[in-house]
């Protein structure tokens, strides 16, 4: 039987190296060398998607692999698929990180410069212990094997665009359609969505902070389960707090949801750090909201070239959503789309804020009426997202559209 490798190398010369022994080994299907962490996670989501037999057993990654850093990298790959083997490359053989690269979830250290009866050993054994588990596996074991849910992140270009209502009315479209749901609040220091859909709870994502592994039990311990059904993962109470979630606890806390969760909103507020950094550059779809006006949309245009210079989104691989839209004014969707060299939504959502104010003034978006032109918008949206079920799903009043019956398929309009 043949052992498929994936290496994950972000060093050009170690990559020659690495695939010039992989081409040695007996029985070995070396795939070509992956030079970033996002690649080799996008390639293994689409394998698994596939089935669990397309997995490759063995998943080397290099210690300078980036944007996410190894152990963090192997902590993703061991959660998320947990068929595969993870095997370390390093020069840094020391017993502190041999250890945490197990506590990481490797199944073994390569040190450098590689020889190749190190390799051939620790591949071999990865591939065994990969083989064991599928079969486990194939018995009918409850273990999750796929790339788990959908995990969307909803940025603002600046304050006051309407990020937060736009992030609560996804995850409320998601859940009306029979997904189970969560919303995560990363705007650490100023966030909302506790006030939107009237809760009082005091855990929030802090009480994460320090926790080395984040277990389903922990998990749950710091979400609140909302009365709509969604499982709400909130922003510390006091601001100064939000400093305390670093990218790394972010990581596990998106994993973790991912695995317990079929859609993952999550509200990354206006403000860049370190945290919802590591966010987006998790999420399968990153959404930004921008309203058509000059300030905005220059906003919006910094925000996509930081996020390239961090390397975590792509602007092409960005949707913009526009918000407070009016066929006369003169900045336009297709403009928008030319200036911030984005992907700008089909759907935007229209001007209309008397709709939402009394709803927003009782602190419940959840009672937002069926039949308003902003939440068939937004419901919409979360149909050509992806993020429901069919295109005519129902809320729990029976009421629920895909939108495109609601809206014709065009953008909608002021009233």
């Amino acid at each position: 039987m043949s052992t498929r490798i994936l290496p994950a190398v972000g060093d050009a010369d170690a990559a020659r190296s690495i695939t010039t022994l992989l081409s040695q080994l007996p029985d070995a299907e070396p795939a070509g060398p992956l030079g970033d962490s996002t690649s080799l996670l996008d390639t293994l989501a689409r394998l698994a998607s596939e089935s669990l037999d397309e997995l490759p057993e063995v998943v080397l990654v290099h210690e300078r692999i980036g944007p996410v850093p190894a152990l963090e990298l192997i902590r993703e790959v061991s959660l998320r698929f947990p068929a595969v083997g993870v095997v370390l490359v390093t020069a840094d053989a020391s017993p502190g990180l041999y250890s945490a690269a197990m506590d990481s979830g490797a199944r073994g250290l390569v040190g450098l410069p590689l020889s190749y009866e190190e390799l051939a050993t620790r591949v071999q054994a990865a591939a065994g212990w990969s083989v064991g588990v599928r079969r486990h596996l194939g018995q009918g074991a409850d273990v999750f094997t796929g790339p788990g849910g959908t995990v969307v992140t909803v940025s603002g270009a600046k304050g006051g665009v309407g990020t937060t209502v736009t992030a609560v009315q996804l995850a409320l479209a998601a859940k009306a359609s029979g997904q189970t749901v969560a919303l995560a609040d990363l705007d650490l220091q100023s966030g909302d969505v506790a006030s939107y859909l009237d809760v009082q709870f005091r855990r929030s994502i802090v009480d994460l902070s320090t926790i080395q592994d984040i277990s389903p039990r922990v998990l749950q311990d710091a979400l609140y389960n909302h009365d709509t059904g969604l499982g709400l993962l909130l922003a510390p109470g006091e601001g100064e707090r939000g400093e305390e979630v670093s990218d790394r606890v972010v990581r596990q806390i998106i994993s973790a949801l991912r695995h317990r969760f079929e859609v993952v909103i999550v509200d990354c507020g206006t403000h860049m750090n370190a945290a919802n950094a590591a966010a987006i550059e998790m999420a399968d779809r990153t959404l930004l909201v921008v309203t058509p006006d000059v300030v905005t949309v220059r906003a919006a245009k910094r925000m996509v070239r930081l996020w390239d210079r961090l390397q975590i989104r792509k602007a092409e691989e960005t949707i913009t959503v526009v918000n407070r839209y009016t066929r006369n004014t003169e900045i336009q969707p297709p403009l928008i789309e030319k200036i911030t060299s984005t992907k700008v939504a089909r759907i935007a959502i229209p001007a209309n804020f008397k709709e939402l104010q009394g709803v927003v003034d009782a602190g419940r978006m959840q009672d937002l009426e069926a039949k308003s032109t902003v939440k068939q918008a937004m419901w919409g949206l979360a149909g050509d997202l992806g993020l429901v079920k069919s295109a005519e799903g129902a809320d729990k009043q029976g009421r629920f559209r895909g939108d495109r019956g609601a809206l014709g398929g065009r953008r909608g309009r002021a009233k």
